[in-house]
């Protein structure tokens, strides 16, 4: 008998065992999903361009907005606002019908008035008009990159009005927000697309990456950011890790064109004399990719083919056609530890070939060690996004093949405005407690189907 009952025991502690990991697997309404971040933005609307741009201001327009069309990891475009669309043969037109029943969160019927009004708001060059149920916009020349572009967090459908912040149509609604500091959000019940599992979601800004991981060791937050540098050792330690491809490219941007042949030759002997694989094993301990060109591999198809060696001779080679040799400012972030550190060691490998370079944290310098967020997956978006920053005209799809984007950016590159140095990847940390979430290639959350669960594994 006793046997019977221990056996019967037994039995029934594996069956609750197997219903309770079951429940654990299911997905839960309910909990308020609570993150960290550095970017401290003060505008909650996507048009804003006085705000800088960053992954961090990106996914938070994409928890309040949407776009009318949104692309997947490869690139290809997928209804959203916009139920269907069609475009002219020369690529010039573009109409796009939106879909019905879509409201935002104050209540008002998404319409193509308003949703023309956003997208005028964040592009005043084009041309949007309205056309029954749908939008219109035209163009002067092809833009074969248009679908690509309005999935951009920056075309999201924002309805504005002078007296409150924007109201978007996306999955959660603004509860409270304080510029800069924080931002509360709870669950859209009426979302077009069905309500997230999350009731809500609380974002700390401002806060650095230290204090980011203090919290999540603490249980005060359920995801917070890693530095590249940084990543490997959090993955020694345990830490639940997701990382994107390389979206964010590092480079040395100049202030001003080559006035001079021999200022070329100033800026080539700098190209040639960075060890970027030194710095990448030393600085940023293994994180990215080095980079000599603008685009990854992994988003062009071609970045292998550029040289990221560090060739001494040749940086001398060049730096001896010159008599005089300036005194240049490399300018960095303040409040990036390892950027100053990178500052260092670029002046130092510019000094092996006879440059002069004095890092400074100051606001104005000859050139700057910035750090550019890839703007879209699209490489002619990218490109474009990247030049754009360098103060160049961004260059236009004429045909679409790879040779003529390899043509595009050997012209960019050409310009000397810009040496890239690295691709580097976003990478975040989770607790045990948030499931179902990923970070996709482009750095931005997939929290649609995340929920919060017990903290096990």
């Amino acid at each position: 008998m006793k046997r019977f009952v221990w056996r019967w025991l037994a039995v029934n502690s594996l069956l609750m065992f197997a219903m309770t990991a079951q429940a654990e697997t299911r997905p839960a309404y309910g909990g308020t999903l609570r993150i960290a971040m550095r970017a401290a933005p003060t505008s909650l609307d996507p048009a804003d361009s006085s705000q800088p741009d960053s992954f961090a201001r990106r996914n938070l327009t994409l928890l309040i907005f949407d776009t009318l069309v949104t692309t997947d990891d490869s690139g290809r475009a997928h209804a959203a606002l916009a139920a269907s669309w069609q475009a002219s043969p020369t690529n010039q037109r573009w109409q796009f019908h939106l879909r019905r029943g879509v409201k935002f969160h104050d209540g008002t019927a998404l319409t193509p008035e308003v949703a023309g009004a956003s997208l005028r708001a964040a592009n005043p060059t084009w041309n949007v008009s309205v056309d029954g149920d749908s939008v219109v916009i035209e163009r002067d020349s092809a833009d074969p990159e248009m679908l690509a572009e309005l999935a951009l967090p920056r075309n999201a459908i924002a309805k504005r009005s002078s007296d409150a912040s924007p109201s978007g149509t996306g999955p959660f609604h603004v509860v409270d927000w304080q510029p800069g500091k924080k931002l509360t959000l709870a669950a859209e019940e009426g979302y077009w697309r069905g309500r997230p599992f999350l009731d809500g979601i609380e974002i700390e800004m401002g806060r650095s990456l230290r204090d980011q991981m203090t919290a999540l060791e603490l249980g005060r937050t359920e995801l917070v950011e890693v530095a590249p540098e940084q990543a490997h050792r959090a993955s020694l330690d345990g830490r639940r890790l997701a990382t994107s491809a390389p979206v964010e490219l590092l480079a040395l941007v100049f202030s001003r064109d080559a006035q001079t042949p021999e200022e070329k030759s100033l800026r080539e002997a700098l190209a040639w004399s960075v060890e970027r694989g030194s710095i990448r094993s030393v600085l940023l301990q293994g994180a990215g990719q080095p980079a000599a060109g603008i685009l990854p591999t992994w988003m062009s198809g071609y970045g292998f083919v550029f040289a990221t060696n560090a060739d001494l001779p040749r940086a001398r080679h060049a730096r001896e056609q010159v008599r005089t040799i300036p005194a240049w400012t490399l300018g960095y972030d303040g409040g990036d530890a390892v950027a100053h550190l990178l500052a260092e060691r670029i002046a130092l490998n510019g000094r092996d070939a006879g440059l002069l370079l004095q890092p400074t944290s100051a606001a104005t310098a000859d050139l700057r060690l910035v750090r550019i967020p890839l703007a879209s997956v699209d490489p002619w978006i990218a490109l474009g996004e990247v030049a754009s920053l360098a103060g160049l005209p961004a260059p236009k799809n004429e045909g679409g093949a790879v040779e003529d984007l390899y043509a595009a950016e050997q012209v960019v590159l050409a310009t000397q405005r810009i040496i890239p140095l690295f691709h580097l990847p976003l990478t975040q940390a989770a607790s045990t407690s948030l499931k179902n979430w990923t970070l996709r290639p482009d750095g931005s959350w997939n929290l649609a189907d995340a929920w919060l669960g017990n903290g096990k594994p």
